[in-house]
């Protein structure tokens, strides 16, 4: 099996059928790409929630150390993490019944995606959900 990513017209409807993304690796720190990110989600209507060890909030919203403990229902997992950090955090989502995982430029896993797809997950990888966005869906 193969990896590749869903066509432009399903990366939309994706974005246009999420409400809440779970930002796995959030930086607190307003210049790091995962902050800045998660904060154009929010401006553009998402709720985001960060997940990061060692903070209470992010963003205004309650932060979480993981995705499991994550009480809220999460529409997709937005990855800010090393690559190698992937297959625990695709543990969590598949545990927890997630159906979607954005793997961001720089967090790509293949063999994870691939597991992914084969559970019946939407895998996007290497690509800019911030970008993708404003590409796709602001008309």
């Amino acid at each position: 099996m193969h990896f590749t990513n869903p066509e432009p017209e399903q990366i939309k409807a994706l974005l246009r059928s999420v409400k809440t993304i779970a930002v796995v690796g959030f930086s607190p720190k307003p210049g790091r790409p995962s902050h800045s990110i998660a904060r154009r989600l929010q401006q553009y209507g998402f709720r985001i929630i960060p997940v990061r060890p060692g903070i209470s909030e992010g963003l205004g919203e309650k932060a979480y150390p993981d995705l499991a403990a994550v009480p809220d229902a999460i529409d997709l997992v937005n990855v800010f993490r090393s690559g190698k950090y992937v297959p625990g955090i695709l543990d969590q989502c598949l545990h927890s019944g997630i159906k979607n995982i954005w793997m961001q430029e720089g967090a790509e896993h293949g063999a994870s995606a691939e597991r992914a797809q084969a559970a019946g997950m939407t895998v996007v990888m290497g690509r800019c959900i911030g970008r993708d966005y404003a590409q796709f869906c602001l008309d």
